[in-house]
């Protein structure tokens, strides 16, 4: 795990005028997960779609596997095996479950590769298999979210995205969704997770980034930052519940 996968280097991003990201750097190395806490509204939602170029970085550099992408194309961004869950999942709900798989296999570009693929997202998920015809629209929060995961994987990912796919969940949902993306890191995914749920993403998550009105404040492992004091007091205390619910 020593090569960086992707590197964001004193990036600055605004919408519009208005400044968002403020010289953030951070990387992401070869086989890791890495987490991006902070409150809501801290930047962490930019920070990840400024990697695919909306908004555009305008100072700085994104570089993936190499590569400076930080004026590529967002389409060509995505056929470099990035891949993303976004927030709020953004499933095609007219679609069916099958359907939304369909699409996600498109970057792929291996038709004769989809029945494994499609295997590998449904035992992962199962209960994805026995809605594979029902509209995405219908399925719970919890289900909408692991096909949201299961489309992104489709796409047989070098680095996936994941933004907040614990929010609006109930406590078990959430513990199966973070099971799952550690069930991915152990067969090899790299995986940047941006959450406002601290801990059970610093529990999960190799490395971790603090984030405060578009500036990284913090970082470390993810055991350190759970360490902290400021972390604890600022990301913990609403957690209390959840960690009882969860048996954590």
């Amino acid at each position: 795990m020593s090569s960086s996968l992707l590197e964001i280097d004193t990036v600055t991003a605004c919408y519009g005028r208005l400044p968002v990201l403020h010289g953030v750097s951070l990387d992401i190395k070869l086989g890791e997960i890495v987490a991006l806490i902070g409150a809501n509204g801290a930047g962490k939602t930019t920070t990840m779609m400024t990697i695919f170029g909306r908004p555009r970085a305008s100072r700085g550099r994104i570089v993936f596997d190499g590569r400076d992408i930080t004026q590529l194309p967002t389409h060509e961004i995505a056929r470099l095996r990035i891949a993303q869950s976004p927030e709020g999942r953004r499933i095609f709900p007219r679609m069916t479950v099958m359907e939304n798989l369909q699409m996600g296999a498109i970057i792929a570009g291996d038709p004769d590769g989809f029945d494994h693929d499609l295997d590998r997202v449904t035992t992962l998920f199962p209960v994805l298999k026995a809605r594979a015809d029902q509209r995405g629209g219908t399925l719970s929060g919890g289900e909408q979210q692991m096909l949201a995961i299961a489309r992104a994987l489709m796409g047989r990912p070098k680095l996936l995205l994941l933004d907040e796919p614990s929010l609006g969940l109930a406590p078990l949902i959430v513990k199966q969704i973070f099971a799952a993306i550690k069930e991915l890191n152990r067969d090899g995914l790299t995986v940047f997770l941006v959450e406002q749920n601290a801990y059970h993403t610093l529990k999960l998550a190799d490395r971790g980034y603090v984030m405060v009105n578009g500036n990284i404040t913090l970082s470390g492992t993810g055991d350190e930052l759970l360490a902290r004091k400021e972390v604890r007091a600022a990301y913990l205390e609403g957690d209390t519940a959840m960690l009882k619910e969860t048996g954590a």
